[in-house]
């Protein structure tokens, strides 16, 4: 774990190693939701699925919990420089976290339309495999490179979400394909796209979870840079 300013005031320390590692909590909890939703699509386990449902509202009160912590902190202790941009940082996280997790609630309520009408088939596991996978692949790093303010590690992650848009333009061009030829199976193939939507989002939610980062660490905000190089 990257060291950060030390302080005088052992409490500041403390404060702000707390309110990070409860965004580390926040984080694990969504990967926790994301892979349940992937398993209950794949498994046709409706229960993981109604789980993942329940899990939302854990991860909506982290949200206001660390809200909340950081707009304390940003009162009483008026940080500067690097303190400054970590907090910030946090506050943009934990927005984007708390949206991971909607989309994962997401997936698992589609995957439970789909389920119940017995609509999901081999094939369209394999649609969305690669896409999930990544995404989870993806969704990991980034939070690892928000633990350690790795910025090499969230330049990569960065870089991996055009990957992730590929496979959801290959994926809806194929299930326009599939309605096209077959319109009894749109509302099939509009789930499935919706799947694979709520998966490219987190996608872009990692990415900017890693934009967050190496504006920390590095005060360089790539947001709009065509150029990443160095």
């Amino acid at each position: 774990m990257k060291e950060f300013n030390k302080h005088t005031s052992r409490k500041f320390n403390e404060e702000l190693e707390s309110v990070r590692n409860s965004v580390l909590k926040m984080g694990g909890l969504v990967e926790e939701m994301l892979t349940q939703a992937l398993h209950g699509f794949f498994q046709g386990d409706s229960q993981a699925c109604t789980n993942v449902i329940a899990m939302d509202d854990h991860v909506n009160d982290l949200e206001l919990e660390i809200d909340d912590e950081c707009r304390r902190i940003l009162a009483t202790r008026a940080p500067a420089a690097i303190d400054l941009r970590l907090i910030m940082a946090i506050i943009k996280t934990i927005t984007d976290i708390e949206r991971m997790g909607d989309e994962a609630e997401k997936i698992a309520r589609l995957s439970i339309n789909l389920l119940e009408s017995s609509e999901i088939n081999k094939a369209d596991h394999l649609e969305i495999q690669a896409m999930g996978e990544l995404v989870q692949t993806m969704t990991k790093k980034s939070l690892d490179a928000f633990a350690r303010f790795d910025s090499e590690l969230a330049l990569s992650t960065f870089r991996s979400d055009e990957m992730v848009d590929s496979q959801y333009k290959t994926l809806s061009r194929s299930s326009i394909t599939h309605m096209m030829e077959d319109p009894r199976s749109i509302t099939k193939r509009l789930n499935i796209m919706w799947i694979a939507r709520a998966l490219e989002r987190i996608g872009d939610h990692s990415k900017n979870i890693c934009e967050y980062v190496i504006y920390t660490e590095k005060g360089l905000d790539i947001r709009h840079a065509e150029d990443l190089e160095g």
